[in-house]
């Protein structure tokens, strides 16, 4: 395997003021479950970090005892990812919180400018309870639909705060400003950390490039990694579900029955152009796909798609246990079949 660092994945999360980021944020670095995150912030008080959690305090950082960091960006962030990108030990992801009124598709460009990153997606947080009215103010309307329209992933927030009525003027609102891009409901920002980095995905691809050979992903067709098949039922909107034992988006409990998770380890070399093409489509059911593969035109390769774009480019880490692809979707909309077409057999499903 090639010394060389991978690109570390890099995710915006935008908003507009009180839309959740920053709750968001704190829970990421609570929950990083082994991950080592850099989170890039303005403002780092009002990330409300578990004192149990603080490990050093310099001013510019904070280190914390489970790995992680949360860097201030200053005035200049590309100072702050130079300091991430030449950490002593490596991080697993960087998140940067776009400011409130900013646009977070012109951050998530410096994924794509810096070789040392690889752009994993925009996430989006909307406020249920106010984002009507704000949409209703000219002041604020155009920075509202602009954030909208740079998401990978749309994340209406504070659902619990609404009645029906309400958030159905809210989906009407959002789906008429960003029809193409996938939306997901939630309270006090819980999301399952798979869908905002891919450094949460499930076990199988993560092992893939550790070079350890996982016992949950068959060589052959791919396979639902929610073993014992059944849904649970769910309490409510989307996000108060019953906690699984079994969780296949990487012990986020609570999420089991709304999710299903593909895998399969590809034992064919892949025809690039029809990867392509398959990304350019943006595949309706598949809300957050990466793998590594052999590609007849690059080799090893990696393969991700996050809500509305999708990237295929030569893989920098040859993985020691072989291919592997990993894929999430709404449970009941992931589309196994053409998955197992597109990644293993010609002639599945």
């Amino acid at each position: 395997m090639s010394a060389q660092r991978a690109p570390l994945p890099l995710t915006v999360i935008g908003g507009f003021l009180g839309a959740g980021k920053t709750t968001l944020l704190a829970r990421m670095l609570r929950e990083s479950r082994g991950r080592r995150l850099a989170v890039l912030v303005n403002d780092f008080g009002a990330l409300n970090i578990d004192a149990e959690l603080i490990a050093a305090n310099d001013g510019d950082a904070i280190a914390l005892t489970n790995g992680c960091a949360c860097c201030s960006i200053g005035d200049d962030l590309t100072d702050a990812l130079i300091g991430v990108l030449s950490a002593a030990v490596p991080f697993d992801a960087v998140v940067i919180e776009a400011s409130g009124v900013s646009d977070p598709w012109r951050i998530a460009q410096v994924g794509l400018a810096d070789p040392g990153l690889t752009l994993d997606g925009v996430i989006v947080l909307v406020d249920a309870a106010a984002v009507l009215e704000q949409a209703a103010d000219p002041l604020l309307a155009d920075s509202l639909r602009r954030q909208l329209k740079a998401a990978d992933l749309i994340v209406v927030n504070k659902v619990d705060l609404v009645d029906g009525a309400r958030l159905g003027r809210v989906r009407d609102w959002v789906a008429a400003v960003a029809p193409d891009t996938p939306t997901f409901e939630a309270t006090q920002a819980v999301v399952p950390l798979a869908l905002v980095t891919s450094a949460a995905m499930p076990a199988p691809l993560r092992a893939a490039a550790a070079g350890a050979l996982p016992t949950d992903v068959p060589a052959g067709n791919g396979a639902d990694l929610d073993r014992d098949g059944r849904g649970h039922p769910g309490h409510g909107h989307p996000g108060h579900g019953h906690p699984g034992s079994d969780d296949p988006v990487d012990g986020d409990p609570g999420h089991l029955w709304l999710f299903e998770t593909w895998s399969c380890r590809p034992n064919r070399v892949l025809p690039a152009e029809a990867l392509r093409d398959w990304l350019r489509s943006r595949p309706a059911g598949v809300l957050r796909l990466k793998g590594l593969v052999r590609t007849d035109e690059h080799g090893w390769a990696e393969i991700q798609f996050a809500g509305r774009q999708g990237a295929l480019r030569r893989a920098r880490v040859e993985p020691r246990a072989g291919a592997a692809v990993v894929a999430i979707g709404l449970r009941g909309r992931l589309p196994a079949a053409a998955l197992a077409r597109l990644f293993d057999d010609p002639r599945a499903g």
